[in-house]
């Protein structure tokens, strides 16, 4: 049964205090904790923040913290990175209706809709450098690049990609990463549906390159074209290349 700490003094420093100490199941305590850690992980750089700022702010005690995560700070920092990786994959699910940039933009929106609903989080997903950063937080981040490669190859049809189609997503998911971070650091200023369209124009213009060079990429093109509006633009550009 968890103990109630000693109350705790006052503090004066403007930030914002949660709630005394409750009972809780033991999932959902733990899940409250990662909660609590992701926001001060990604509000303030990972090794300025301790276990007792997660505490504090989770209304627990510093002892209650490692009961449930043994390997103090760097255990319950890699839970939170966990955490948000899993619900920013959970975004990359394409929708059953429209054409396939159609789509691609549904897919774009759901994914900004969690940057700007997590955009701390989303940092500290992202962004490398940190002192507590390892080889499984590393791993962590990577695997929601490979779900982003996988979820977006099986999208436009591909069971074996070769390398200038792999190159081709990759470099079109580092420039999502991109654009995304530096959204959120100049203030979010660029309208998301501008950013999101301007993404699908870097896909196709992306598309559009690599298939000069690559007969793979160019007969996965072939088969997005078929299924677009013949009116979009983003499809005249698309034909103007496949039939060089």
């Amino acid at each position: 049964m968890e103990a109630s700490p000693a109350p705790s003094p006052p503090v004066s420093d403007g930030r914002p205090r949660r709630s005394g100490y409750r009972r809780l199941p033991v999932q959902q305590r733990r899940e409250q904790l990662i909660s609590v850690a992701l926001e001060l992980f990604a509000s303030r750089p990972p090794e300025e923040v301790s276990l007792d700022d997660v505490a504090e702010a989770a209304g627990a005690s510093r002892p209650l913290v490692y009961r449930y995560f043994a390997g103090g700070k760097q255990q319950l920092y890699e839970a939170a990175l966990r955490s948000a990786a899993e619900e920013l994959t959970s975004r990359f699910t394409v929708p059953p209706a429209g054409t396939p940039t159609e789509q691609l933009s549904a897919v774009l929106d759901s994914y900004f809709t969690f940057v700007a609903e997590h955009d701390a989080g989303y940092s500290a997903l992202l962004r490398g450098g940190s002192v507590v950063e390892t080889a499984r937080t590393s791993a962590i981040v990577d695997d929601v690049r490979r779900a982003a490669l996988r979820r977006t190859l099986r999208h436009l049809g591909v069971r074996e990609a070769g390398p200038r189609l792999t190159l081709l997503v990759r470099s079109w998911i580092s420039v999502v990463e991109g654009a995304s971070l530096s959204w959120l650091d100049e203030g979010r200023t660029l309208p998301v549906a501008e950013l999101r369209d301007w993404l699908v124009d870097q896909f196709v213009a992306m598309a559009a390159a690599t298939a000069l060079r690559d007969p793979q990429s160019a007969e996965v093109l072939a088969g997005v074209l078929a299924l677009e509006d013949p009116a979009e633009p983003r499809t005249g550009r698309l034909r103007t290349v496949l039939t060089r």
